[in-house]
């Protein structure tokens, strides 16, 4: 162990483009998890939504578009828009120990309200990573139309 540490510093000499890159790697790495961590509530696979669903009764809000709601949604999910998900809301404020997951179409604007949800003091915050596309993906069912 001792040989290696002393042989460090050459080998990341000799090798810089290749030292560069592995920091770089690192440092993005880093940040992603970081902002993770940071954004409140927590991500889940769609198997995860499906769980929490199944065994927690979960509240899943969908806040894409009308229009993309329409399209396609999961089971049982109302529609709200971003907007609307306001942490006073009359019928989020019943469920404020109640598990809620917000599922958009790619994941990110779902983890931002989960966020705002989570730093007004929401117990059980979560977001369906992925979004709708990750739902496909898993081929998990989707229901058309309003409701």
């Amino acid at each position: 162990m001792s040989e290696f540490i002393h042989r460090l510093p050459e080998f990341l000499g000799n090798h810089l483009l290749l030292t560069l890159a592995f920091v770089g790697v690192l440092s993005a790495l880093l940040v992603t998890q970081m902002q993770r961590f940071l954004r409140g509530g927590a991500a889940l696979t769609p198997a995860g939504l499906t769980q929490l669903i199944n065994r927690e009764n979960a509240l899943v809000i969908d806040i894409s578009a009308l229009a993309e709601y329409e399209k396609g949604h999961v089971p049982g999910s109302r529609h709200l828009l971003p907007s609307q998900v306001d942490p006073d809301n009359k019928e989020l404020a019943k469920s404020r120990e109640t598990p809620i997951a917000l599922v958009c179409r790619s994941g990110h604007t779902a983890a931002q309200v989960a966020a705002r949800l989570k730093k007004a003091g929401y117990a059980k915050v979560f977001w369906l990573d992925g979004g709708i596309a990750a739902w496909r993906e898993a081929q998990m069912p989707l229901v058309k139309g309003r409701g």
